[in-house]
């Protein structure tokens, strides 16, 4: 009779691990599917950014100085070889591209311009997916870190040693008002 109670003790703690750590691998595969999602809108966003600086070259000759930093933030997030870095060059980018749009309302031809508006409305779409992406991915990280710490998961994450993911989050200059000036 004792064989038997230990038997279903160990087979209930057996399904319990198994599951919770089903559960876990589960949370942090859709954090990696998060994660590639911001990379797909982020590599939309890189194939939009040398046409929209070549349409725009033409017409602002002497703000070459704005075009060399969207390129150069662009080049920064390419080469970026782990989660902290790309974060910081996105930080980048995404200011890099405001300043860029802002100039852009200097130059009324450009305004008109067919080519620049498609690409600046397709950036702007794009920017917007981006915007979801990271809050999906958020939301994934939330997930996978509340049942890391959690008990009574937080004991098999331990021992099969998962680790909390980072948030996407916005870096102080990115919280900051934007100041536009001519």
């Amino acid at each position: 009779m004792l064989w038997i109670i230990l038997l279903i003790i160990v087979i209930v703690l057996i399904a319990f691990v198994s599951t919770v750590y089903n559960s876990l691998v589960s949370l942090r595969n859709k954090v990696k599917d998060q994660y590639s999602q911001i990379d797909v809108q982020l590599k939309r966003r890189f194939d939009l950014i040398p046409n929209l600086v070549e349409t725009v070259k033409g017409y602002m000759k002497h703000e070459s100085e704005t075009l060399e930093n969207v390129i150069k933030a662009r080049n920064t997030y390419v080469n970026a070889n782990n989660l902290e870095g790309k974060l910081e060059a996105d930080g980048e980018l995404s200011k890099a591209i405001s300043r860029l749009f802002a100039l852009s309302e200097s130059y009324p031809d450009l305004k008109a311009n067919q080519n620049f508006l498609q690409l600046q409305g397709e950036l702007r779409d794009t920017e917007e997916k981006i915007s979801y992406a990271r809050s999906f991915y958020n939301d994934s990280v939330l997930k996978l870190n509340n049942k890391i710490e959690m008990f009574p998961s937080n004991i098999v994450a331990g021992i099969f040693g998962f680790k909390k993911e980072t948030f996407f989050e916005a870096n102080k200059e990115e919280r900051e008002n934007v100041q536009v000036k001519f």
